[in-house]
């Protein structure tokens, strides 16, 4: 496994393990077992996923130090605020129950964010948090709210894969020294990227599969990724792209598939009212 180092000093390792859209009360604790099996020690939850409690216990019953494990979780729009992001930060160390969350992100830069920016840095003041930072940032939301934070976030985990490469944030990001981490890194699925010529002629140079030519440009572009499957073999294989590099010439030709567009549009008429509408978190 290879690790990135924050701006804040802290290390997380450049491939994780997303939980989302998977169930609590069962199939994340065994997805999350078997992803500790096959060898991540890098998990992406989020108070919206509403499996929290199945990461936590997973961990704790994987025989694996805490101290080896990298736990992300994030605070949901309804938390927004000092006051009330004070309370979403308790009730995810409650449901996690692993002592502290080595990083805690913005899930939706909406509302009052400066206000839970504030709690987020007072729970890393108090050991509660490892590092902070941000989720779903454009250009437009990162300089409306980021030159507000006295504390420059760690990561903006963004929509990024070959096909959108999220070129004019990451550069914001850059002033700040903030990685980027892709969430759909594999296109969710879209076959005009798992079948593209470029990609599969890798795949065949190397003797891997599609999703983990993907995987590999992304790591070595400096991206943490964070892959998604409930299927064993893909969980395993999905973090078998350590043995192997491709070259400068191979690393223009992935850049040169970028279409700089995705599925989301954080910055688009409705979405705001759209993800407050989406769900009530409950103590």
């Amino acid at each position: 496994m290879e690790w990135i180092t924050f701006n804040d000093g802290n290390r997380i390792p450049a491939v994780g393990f997303g939980v989302f859209m998977i169930p609590n009360n069962g199939p994340t604790y065994e997805a999350v077992l078997a992803a500790l099996k096959a060898g991540y020690r890098h998990i992406d939850s989020a108070a919206a996923y509403f499996n929290e409690e199945d990461v936590g216990r997973a961990v704790r019953d994987s025989g694996i130090p805490r101290e080896e494990i990298f736990v992300t979780s994030k605070l949901w729009l309804q938390d927004h605020g000092y006051e009330q992001a004070k309370k979403g930060i308790a009730r995810s160390l409650r449901k996690l129950n692993l002592g502290y969350i080595d990083l805690y992100l913005v899930h939706q830069p909406y509302g009052d964010v400066a206000g839970a920016w504030k709690a987020m840095e007072e729970a890393k003041a108090e050991g509660k948090i490892r590092s902070i930072g941000v989720s779903n940032m454009t250009p437009a939301l990162w300089n409306r709210f980021v030159p507000q934070f006295e504390t420059k976030p760690a990561v903006n985990q963004v929509e990024f894969n070959p096909l959108f490469q999220q070129k004019e944030i990451r550069a914001l990001m850059n002033e700040t020294g903030t990685k980027l981490e892709a969430w759909y890194p594999l296109g969710h699925g879209d076959a005009s990227l798992l079948s593209n010529p470029v990609i599969t002629q890798l795949a065949e140079k190397y003797g891997k599969n599609a999703g983990q030519i993907i995987l590999r440009f992304e790591v070595q572009d400096g991206v943490i990724t964070l892959p998604k499957s409930t299927n064993p073999e893909r969980i395993r294989t999905n973090l078998d792209i350590f043995d192997f590099a491709l070259t400068d010439e191979e690393m223009e030709k992935m850049h040169a598939l970028d279409t700089g567009k995705g599925t989301h549009n954080p910055d688009a008429p409705g979405v705001e009212e759209m993800l407050r509408g989406a769900f009530v978190i409950e103590d």
